[in-house]
Formats: C-alpha cells, structure tokens, sequence
C-alpha cells in the first residue's frame, strides 16, 4: 500500500526521485520563474489593487455579516475527544524523547535524520500547513504543555504588562537561530536547540503557570493559535464548527495588544527574509554588504553573522513600522474620532492570511519533496534508511507558489474590507480607512513575487 502511494506521487507530482546525500532544507535553492518578471509583479500588484476596488462595491452590511457568520456543525466527537487528547499528548512527547535521543545518535544525513525531518518537514512546513487550511491541533501535540501540566506549576502571576512580547522575541530568536546556525543540516545541534528551549520553556510554564505562559510567552504557541485562526475550522463551546476560511480573523478578540500586532508582522517578514537570503539577489547583497563592513582581524564569518543579523531586524522593523505609519495616515484621511492603535488593531488579523500565503508559498515544495522520507522517519524512528527518497518538485508548483501568495493577499483584502464596516459607521469612511493598508499589502505583494522570480542561491558565509 506504501508503494503504491510513493508511485502515484510519482507519476502524478513529481518530476524526479533522487537520493539525497545533502540538503539544507529551508536554504534550499530555487529554480529561475519562467515568466517576465515585469509582468507578474505588474500583474499582482494590480489584482490587489483592483479587489480592494470591487471589495468596495460590497456595501450591504447584512450580506458582509451573514458571509462571516456562516458556519455548520461538525459531527460531535465529544465522546472521543478524551481519547484523542490523551493519543495526541502521548504522540507529542513521544516525538520530542525521539528527536531529542536520535538528534545525538541517530544519522548527520540531513535527510535521514529524524530530528531533522520532524522540526523542519513536520513542524516547519506540514505542521502549520495543515493548521491554517484544516485547523489547530497544537494544544493537543504540544509536548511541553503536555510535561507541564503534570508538574507543580504557577509558583508567580505572569506579568500581564508583557502580553505577548516574549512571544515576539522567541519567534524573531527561533528565526535568527535558524538562519545562523546549522541547525537544519546537522542533527546534534538541532537537539542541543531542542534541549535548551525545552529547558526555558517547561521552566516557565512551572513558574507561570501554563494557560498563561503558553497563551502569551510560548512562540510555537502563539504561532498556531493564530495561523489556526484562517482555517475553516474552528471549535466553539467545545464543538467543531465549519466557516467560511478566514471568517474567524474578523474576530475582535485576535489582536487585543499591540505586541500582537508585532507577533503578525513577525510572522511575514520571517517569510520574506527567508525567502530573500536564498536567493541569487540576497547571496550578493550579503557579500556587498559583508565586503563593506570591515572590522580588521574579526572574521569573515562573523562580519557575516553581524550583517544577517542587522538586516533581519532592521527589515523586520521597517515593516512593522510601514504597518504603523498606515493606521495613522488612515486614521487622518478619514478625520475619525477612533484612534490609530485601534485601526491598527482591526486591520492586523487579515495579515494573517498574507502569513499563511507566503508560508504556503515557501514550504508547500519542500513538505511535498521531504514527504517520503518524512514518512520513513516516522514509521521506523529506530532503522532509518541508508538512502532515503526526496523528491523533486515540477516547475508548475512555481506558479501554485504565486497563486498562495495572492490567493492569501485577497482574502486578506476582503477581510479588512469586512472589519472596517465593524468599526466605522459610515460606509464612505470605512472604504477610505482601507486605502493606506491595501498600499502596505500591494507593497508585501510586490516584494514576496519579486522573491519568488528570482534565482535561487545557498546563503554565503553560514555553515
């Protein structure tokens, strides 16, 4: 039955079946698009542009509300759900013992390593995949919430001033680690990551609490609540509803501070960046800018380390600050009484769709290509393959690259559209609170298709 799968991919998906002997996984380099350039960066700013356009047309508040208050019960499963919690929690901290132990003695193939496999094919790319188009079963798998809740915990109140700030940083470290050090190529220092945040992250769900740490401090945690917020669906009152994608980001409750604000811009600039630095554009920037910064006998690699650094927080500011700067022009084109946070605070969840466009657009070729050894991985932990399949990925996922990206900008757009009517009264200031955001949104459209038509490259000077 497995044969038949792999062949079915095969005559069906993919292009090639090699065997790896290496693989950087997320630095992964990428073929050339075979469209001009000029074309679809014109072409896909444009449909941004036009849907906001016709999205403000749609002026019947009634048709808007019913749209996103659709939904349908799901058979209940509520006499399973114990059972399937208590599978799930088991299967989550099963997977972390086993990438932890064979992080240390399993294979340094990176395409035979389970460690490997697991955090980047798994919980990289096929994890959250699953969470924004199906929906979130994190809270289940989440091994450290699992340890933690049998351990005595809550020994202080959480600061409820930090919100989701530590949040933040996690995310913005967990990517800068991934970007610097080795960790997606060699197996024993992903589990010596894998020790050290399980290590601060058990230490403060025991000293918080966990409800509170892993709402607001956990990364991981934060992450797929919110991703899991575009999916279809959702459970409320303790029973599964089916909705329309996306309705849930009309929500008030998603964004309640401005560090969810920054968690969301965190989210896509991650995306952007990663896609950048792999490219032949982002290899010569690197080594322009490395060639520039000079600090006599420091090394190479680390003026490297300090350039990748510096762009990767100065670009994640320069979006969140893009981002800011358009709830304020909104809030002085319209000359509304409601303040710019809270405009800001409305139009954040839509970019929840451009993250999961852009994360679908990134990962969906390398979950498919990992998929067999993946697969490998998991059924047989303990013997994995000498020479473990990876597969090729056809030239048309370039163009299903593009269609998440925009696909995740219109529906971002419609939303938005939908959450200014919530807060606005009048209509003709609803629809021009949504000009300064639909610019920012034409501009992260621009700048992720103008990645993703160029060469790819292995980032210079990492190891």
């Amino acid at each position: 039955m497995q044969f038949l799968a792999w062949f079915l991919a095969f005559v069906f998906v993919v292009d090639t079946v090699a065997a790896a002997n290496g693989l950087t996984l997320s630095k992964g380099p990428r073929d050339t698009l075979a469209i001009p350039r000029w074309l679809y960066l014109t072409t896909g700013g444009a449909t941004i542009g036009a849907s906001a356009l016709l999205a403000s047309f749609v002026t019947d508040r009634t048709f808007v509300r019913n749209l996103h208050s659709w939904s349908r019960a799901l058979p209940t499963i509520k006499q399973w759900w114990r059972p399937i919690m208590w599978l799930g929690r088991g299967l989550g901290v099963g997977m972390l013992i086993l990438a932890i132990y064979l992080g240390f003695t399993g294979p340094e193939l990176p395409t035979a390593s389970f460690t490997i496999l697991l955090a980047f094919a798994g919980l990289r790319a096929g994890l959250p995949i699953a969470t924004y188009l199906i929906g979130n079963v994190w809270p289940i798998l989440n091994p450290w919430r699992t340890i933690a809740t049998v351990l005595p915990a809550g020994f202080r109140e959480y600061p409820h001033w930090l919100h989701r700030w530590p949040a933040v940083a996690g995310l913005l470290v967990l990517v800068w680690v991934e970007v610097i050090f080795p960790v997606s190529t060699v197996p024993t220092v992903l589990a010596m990551g894998i020790v050290l945040y399980s290590t601060i992250t058990i230490a403060g769900a025991v000293l918080f609490g966990p409800p509170s740490w892993f709402d607001n401090a956990d990364p991981l945690s934060v992450l797929f609540r919110l991703y899991g917020v575009v999916a279809p669906i959702q459970r409320h009152n303790g029973a599964l509803r089916i909705t329309l994608p996306g309705s849930e980001l009309q929500n008030s409750d998603v964004v309640s501070d401005t560090s969810d604000v920054a968690f969301i811009i965190a989210l896509i600039w991650e995306l952007t960046y990663s896609g950048f630095i792999t490219t032949s554009a982002g290899a010569t920037t690197i080594e322009t800018l490395v060639g520039i910064v000079s600090f006599g006998i420091v090394a190479i690699e680390t003026r490297a380390i300090v350039v990748y650094t510096i762009l990767f927080f100065c670009g994640y500011t320069v979006f969140l600050g893009a981002y800011w700067y358009a709830g304020r022009v909104s809030r002085r084109s319209t000359g509304t009484y409601v303040t710019a946070q809270t405009i800001a605070f409305q139009f954040a969840p839509p970019l929840l769709a451009i993250a999961a466009g852009y994360h679908l657009a990134h990962y969906a070729g390398l979950f498919v290509s990992l998929s067999p050894a993946l697969t490998m991985a998991l059924t047989a932990p303990l013997s994995p393959p000498a020479n473990p399949l990876v597969l090729s990925v056809p030239s048309w996922f370039e163009g299903l690259s593009i269609a998440a990206v925009l696909i995740g900008h219109l529906l971002a757009i419609w939303v938005a559209h939908a959450a200014a009517y919530d807060v606005f009264s009048s209509r003709l200031v609803a629809i021009r609170s949504q000009y300064p955001f639909v610019v920012v949104m034409v501009g992260y459209t621009v700048i992720s298709l103008w990645i993703l038509s160029l060469p790819g490259a292995t980032p210079p000077y990492l190891p």
